[in-house]
């Protein structure tokens, strides 16, 4: 996955007004107390943040 599928995935599971506060302060545990945007940064790879927030969100399996 790239970073510009995420952030489409994203913005499609949280809305275009949304997705990048919700990234910018949703703080996941599953990846170590990080946002999304954060652990972008810090080395994630888009398919690993995606997961995170696939269940964070409790997304339907066919958004997996």
């Amino acid at each position: 996955m790239r970073h510009t599928e995420f952030w489409a995935r994203l913005e499609s599971a949280v809305g275009a007004g949304y997705y990048e506060v919700w990234a910018d302060q949703y703080v996941m545990s599953e990846l170590g107390g990080l946002t999304a945007r954060q652990a972008l940064e810090a080395g994630y790879t888009p398919k690993e943040v995606w997961a995170a927030v696939w269940r964070a969100l409790d997304l339907p399996a066919t958004l997996r």
